[in-house]
């Protein structure tokens, strides 16, 4: 019989990838400590991603201290969804993209204070490019990290722990990856 954790995570992995449709997505495991990539990359699809096998797998890298990355995948292009790693974000931002037409369609507390909100610009790929200036200005207009900007940036996968050390809880346990919000579709001011 499976835990309570793994059905939380199971379910935070639905909530995610059935807000933000695609083929494929990629899946990179990093190790906090060393800062190395598990050996291969992966991609899956979101109902591979949803296997008791595969989640399994990934809460045990998690536990060993690696952190879960995911990014919709298009080959050599942007999948039409844009990364804002909100890292100092003020209680109102979300709402302000909201009222500005660019909703997340997720969006993730990957610690206290720390939320990443995806966007969907396009139902088709972007150049690498268009998507990487669209990000660098989604995050000037919305306080994101500069650095978090680049067309292929990878986010968090919800359901798993955030292993950096800066974001451990006073007690020293590491902070979960939660699905705040989800909302199928574009954004209405995506163009």
């Amino acid at each position: 019989m499976e835990d309570r954790g793994f059905f939380l995570t199971l379910q935070a992995i639905r909530r995610q990838l059935g807000a933000m449709p695609n083929d494929l997505y990629l899946v990179r495991l990093i190790h906090h400590r060393t800062r190395q990539a598990f050996p291969g990359e992966r991609l899956w699809t979101a109902e591979q991603l949803a296997t008791a096998a595969l989640v399994r797998f990934l809460r045990v890298r998690n536990r060993e201290g690696c952190d879960v990355y995911v990014q919709p995948y298009a080959g050599n292009e942007n999948a039409g969804y844009i990364l804002v790693d909100l890292d100092h974000t003020r209680p109102t931002t979300i709402a302000t993209m909201r009222a500005h037409g660019h909703d997340p369609c997720v969006v993730l507390q990957t610690s206290p204070g720390h939320l990443q909100a995806w966007i969907r610009l396009s139902a088709s790929p972007l150049k690498p490019a268009l998507a990487s200036a669209a990000g660098k200005l989604l995050a000037a207009a919305y306080g994101g990290d500069p650095a978090s900007t680049d067309w292929r940036h990878l986010g968090r996968l919800a359901g798993f722990t955030n292993q950096k050390p800066a974001r451990r809880k006073p007690g020293g346990q590491a902070p979960w990856v939660k699905v705040v919000s989800v909302q199928t579709g574009m954004a209405p001011q995506a163009e």
